[in-house]
């Protein structure tokens, strides 16, 4: 239903695509903290972005869908150092929660978010064919 886009000669990116193509029902689920439904942050970065990653597929499953849905998906962390150093944790929640499915995807470092306490922000573009 959807097909990732790597141009030829390009080396295959990892843990994300280059490019996403896909029709149907678009579903754009806003910016996610790492808050779980009662408010609470648990602590450590890799422990925020595991329930980030649940808290979208919370919003995800509302409509229907699933984590193959997942074309897009923009993240803003408040410290790249902390981020990197959670590559290994946030692999495995990666791997757990969402699979080998790899949407495009950008990772930006932002000063602040508006949650104090929240250490990265996702916003995810999902189609639905």
């Amino acid at each position: 239903m959807n097909r990732v886009l790597l141009p030829e000669g390009w080396p295959r990116p990892k843990g994300y695509s280059n490019g996403i193509a896909a029709e149907g029902r678009m579903v754009f689920v806003a910016g996610q903290i790492g808050w779980t439904p009662e408010g609470v942050f648990p602590q450590g970065f890799a422990a925020q972005f595991r329930q980030t990653l649940a808290n979208t597929l919370a919003v995800l499953a509302e409509d229907g869908a699933g984590p193959e849905h997942i074309v897009r998906m923009t993240w803003f962390v408040v410290d790249r150092e902390e981020y990197l150093a959670s590559l290994r944790e946030i692999g495995a929640a990666w791997r757990e929660l969402i699979g080998p499915h790899y949407p495009a995807m950008a990772v930006i470092e932002v000063k602040g978010l508006i949650e104090a306490e929240a250490r990265l922000e996702i916003e995810t573009t999902a189609v639905i064919g």
